[in-house]
């Protein structure tokens, strides 16, 4: 979701990330070639896992320190957040043309699209009423950054809040980048 043209503020980055991923879902339900599955579910995964974990590095802190009822929202935010990324390991390791693939692909479609709507009911015009514009594109700054050097894949046994998770997930990320150029994951 490094697309060219995102930028400003928080809201405005990761709505556009769940279009795409929206618009990949979408295209997923079209492929019939098991391969072309496998290559769209994995470029999916890599976005949702980048967007989990620039979200939960930075997004969730601020929720948790200047929305009214934030520690609720981001505790419900990464419940959702792990049980998605639990599906997302599942899927890596089944393959494609076995019944019990697609049959995740729309498990986590659907987790996806209503995590997707709560934040943008909920989340985010609570996070737009209580921050100033400056702090939310400081926000949607570090959240693009944290993105680049996301894992690429899920682990979910990960730490999910700061400050481990911002210490350990650039190392990670390294190394899931190294697999996938190795392995050639990801690829268009």
């Amino acid at each position: 979701m490094d697309t060219p043209g995102h930028g400003g503020n928080v809201i405005t980055e990761l709505t556009a990330d769940h279009r795409e991923v929206e618009r990949m879902f979408r295209n997923l339900d079209i492929f019939a070639d098991p391969g072309e599955r496998r290559g769209l579910a994995d470029r999916i995964t890599i976005e949702l896992v980048r967007h989990a974990v620039a979200e939960e590095q930075y997004l969730y802190p601020v929720v948790r320190e200047h929305v009214a009822g934030g520690h609720a929202l981001a505790d419900k935010e990464l419940a959702d957040h792990a049980g998605i990324e639990k599906l997302l390991k599942e899927l890596e390791g089944t393959p494609e043309d076995e019944p019990r693939f697609a049959e995740l692909c729309r498990h986590i479609a659907s987790e996806v699209r209503t995590h997707v709507a709560d934040e943008e009911e909920r989340l985010f015009p609570a996070l737009a009423q209580y921050c100033e514009a400056d702090m939310l594109d400081e926000l949607g700054d570090k959240v693009r950054n944290a993105k680049r050097r996301a894992p690429t894949r899920p682990h979910p046994s990960a730490p999910d809040t700061p400050p481990a998770n911002k210490v350990l997930a650039p190392g990670v990320g390294l190394v899931d980048r190294a697999r996938d150029l190795v392995s050639g994951r990801g690829r268009s």
